[in-house]
């Protein structure tokens, strides 16, 4: 291989790019390729990616506040929205630099900082449980029948 068409292949992966051509393993990219061929066929690919990648981003966001795998649910939606769409591959990479860029200032705050995070983040759960009625439902469970339980909306 010439040297052109080494440094044209992949991008390097450090390295912030509009294009999102080079997101996909060899293998998909090539298949990729033959779809893109086909005006038909490549709209209804772009609309399927748009709507699965949109679908993991929704339940992504949904999920951030709750223990477990939120921001990877978020990150994993961008990237599928990343193999098609640039604005989506730049959004990655913005993110991806902000959440590092949060994790590693609250790395450096005294204890009390990150407990009151930890505290709010845990707020924050308990208020979207009870606006969802999760906590009457639980109650209820262990034979709780306590009023403010209820939730407001349902």
């Amino acid at each position: 291989m010439t040297d052109q068409s080494e440094s044209t292949a992949r991008p390097d992966a450090d390295a912030p790019s509009d294009d999102p051509g080079g997101l996909l393993p060899d293998a998909l990219q090539r298949r990729r390729d033959k779809i893109a061929e086909k005006p038909t066929l490549n709209l209804v690919y772009r609309i399927g990616v748009g709507v699965i990648g949109a679908a993991v981003l929704v339940v992504g966001i949904i999920a951030i506040p709750y223990p477990g795998p939120g921001w990877l649910i978020v990150f994993a939606g961008l990237g599928i929205l990343a193999t098609e769409f640039s604005w989506a591959h730049r959004l990655l990479i913005f993110a991806r630099a902000k959440y590092d860029a949060f994790a590693d200032w609250l790395k450096k705050q005294h204890w009390s900082v990150q407990l009151l995070f930890g505290v709010f983040t845990f707020a924050i759960v308990l208020a979207t449980l009870w606006i969802l009625g999760a906590l009457k439902l639980a109650g209820g469970w262990v034979g709780l029948e306590w009023s403010w339980l209820q939730s407001p909306i349902f």
